[in-house]
């Protein structure tokens, strides 16, 4: 995988949604290999409750015209994490001090990683992209 095209449909549209929303700091992790219960995520940084909400309406919205719904839904749009599970990937929805807290990319880091432009973050961790990397120092990731 070397861009967005060659994400899974709904990964793409969930993509393309986050960043209609100006969601900041997109990530996607392709867990092929790596995890049973899903193929993808899809993480990103949002600054407020409302952008939150913006970027969670989309995604359902988005991908709903695809025919699409979340299979399960943990946490509200005021919440510092919300993710919406679709079977094949997740959403996951951060407020900027939870994703550094859980820093799932970290977790995952077995993973091979697909960055988007997106907001850039007060922190500046986001590279213009798409820009894949591989597996991190550790091989036992997830």
């Amino acid at each position: 995988m070397t861009d967005l095209n060659s994400l899974p449909a709904g990964v793409r549209v969930a993509v393309e949604a986050v960043q209609n929303k100006k969601a900041a700091d997109i990530v996607v992790l392709d867990l092929g290999g790596l995890s049973a219960f899903t193929g993808h995520f899809v993480i990103c940084t949002v600054f407020s409750p409302p952008q939150a909400r913006a970027v969670l309406d989309e995604v359902e919205d988005q991908l709903a015209r695809i025919g699409r719904s979340p299979r399960h839904r943990e946490g509200s749009a005021t919440a510092e994490w919300v993710l919406l599970d679709f079977g094949g990937f997740i959403v996951h929805v951060f407020s900027e001090a939870a994703r550094r807290y859980y820093d799932l990319e970290r977790f995952c880091r077995a993973a091979r990683r697909l960055q988007f432009p997106g907001e850039p973050a007060s922190a500046g961790v986001g590279e213009a992209g798409p820009d894949w990397s591989g597996p991190g120092a550790s091989p036992s990731g997830f």
